[in-house]
């Protein structure tokens, strides 16, 4: 038996997206209402308005760190070499920008040695995408401890694609590879030896953990739909489609509880409110082509097999349209009739809490403690059967 820091058990779940940085910390001994949590600027956006502010003084800027989310410190940086600044980098920050560094030095970033650091004069931006420091220094200006028995984390990865690759397409064919090898949601958690090699980002995520704790990695996507299936309206359906329109991503699921029938994945800012819902009306159907999603800048469909066939067969009922994500506003008012799904009455950490249940399917010593908490208990034993 484990043992654990206190009389209770602890999981600090980390979910790390583009526009913010959601953390909760479980208490076994607690409601899971009553659960602590930030929702704080993700880690690329502090990255991006330090880039900015050394734009503004007109000073050099040096990168260094770890592989970490872009989108934010990445548009920051074009723009800082527009402006006409200089930019360094280690290659291990670089590739936060790109897997081939020559792609990285075309863009006028100049590749130095740690020790060739150490003469620069230059603004030191460090490129994490999680600083457990910064958590514990919050906790503690509230009286917080910050022992925690576990800790779940959770990013999007476009994984490393090798040369020539679509790196929008190597992350979709991770998707559907997760799911033909086992069809369920929960099979996107992995332990940290279990991470395929090619996920570099979550790879580096797990490294940057500091303490002697057991991890599980879930990607964000899968995360926010495991949370919105804690939602009792979502889940007592025999069936969900459910939407996560992120600040960067828009995934969709349809599932039979954590059964994957068809998902999709494009970027929120390129499609309109009228776009996703034909995207959902048209995967509920069994019509959305993969070449239509790709050929759009997203990164693909997918039916399990036989889906698509069978879902021109069903019956017309529409399973509930289940929304959540920080974009979810782009789908207020919509004919989808959507339902704004708020698991445990929240939904800005519904990742968060599919954090969680990724942690009890890997960490089986601590499951009934955790899925009693969530109330999956019993849909977990049901979308198992």
């Amino acid at each position: 038996m484990r043992c654990y820091h206190g009389p209770t058990m602890r999981i600090l779940a980390i979910d790390v997206g583009t526009g913010t940085q959601d953390i909760l910390l479980f208490d076994s001994g607690q409601p899971i209402e009553n659960a602590l949590q930030l929702i704080m600027p993700s880690p690329t956006q502090i990255a991006a308005g330090r880039i900015r502010r050394a734009t503004e003084g007109g000073r050099p800027v040096f990168l260094t760190g770890v592989t970490a989310g872009g989108g934010p410190c990445h548009w920051a940086l074009e723009d800082h070499l527009r402006a006409g600044g200089r930019a360094f980098a280690t290659a291990e920050a670089a590739t936060t920008f790109d897997d081939d560094l020559e792609n990285v030095e075309r863009m006028g970033v100049k590749l130095v040695y740690a020790d060739e650091a150490q003469s620069l004069d230059a603004e030191k931006v460090e490129l994490r995408d999680l600083d457990l420091n910064a958590i514990r220094s919050a906790l503690s200006a509230f009286d917080v401890s910050a022992l925690f028995d576990g800790i779940a984390l959770g990013c999007l990865d476009h994984g490393a694609a090798p040369p020539g690759y679509s790196d929008r397409l190597f992350r979709f064919d991770h998707l559907r590879r997760v799911v033909e090898a086992q069809n369920d949601l929960r099979a996107f958690a992995f332990l940290p030896g279990e991470l395929p090699a090619y996920l570099t980002r979550a790879r580096t995520l797990l490294d940057s953990v500091d303490m002697d704790a057991p991890l599980v990695f879930l990607d964000t996507g899968p995360a926010a739909a495991l949370g919105a299936l804690q939602d009792p309206l979502v889940a007592q359906g025999e069936e969900q489609l459910v939407l996560n329109l992120g600040n960067m991503h828009a995934l969709a699921f349809h599932l039979q509880g954590t059964r994957v029938l068809s998902l999709y994945e494009h970027h929120t800012g390129e499609v309109t409110s009228e776009q996703i819902e034909d995207f959902a009306e048209r995967l509920l159907a069994g019509t959305l082509a993969h070449e239509e999603i790709f050929g759009s800048k997203g990164h693909g469909a997918y039916y399990a097999d036989g889906t698509a066939r069978e879902n021109r067969n069903r019956k017309s009922e529409r399973p509930i349209i289940a929304v959540t994500g920080p974009q979810r506003r782009k789908l207020r008012g919509s004919r989808l009739a959507p339902y704004f799904a708020v698991p445990h009455g929240d939904m800005m950490v519904s990742g968060c809490f599919g954090l969680l249940w990724a942690f009890a399917e890997k960490h089986p010593q601590d499951r009934e403690q955790i899925t009693e908490a969530l109330g999956v208990a019993e849909m977990d034993v049901a979308a198992s059967a």
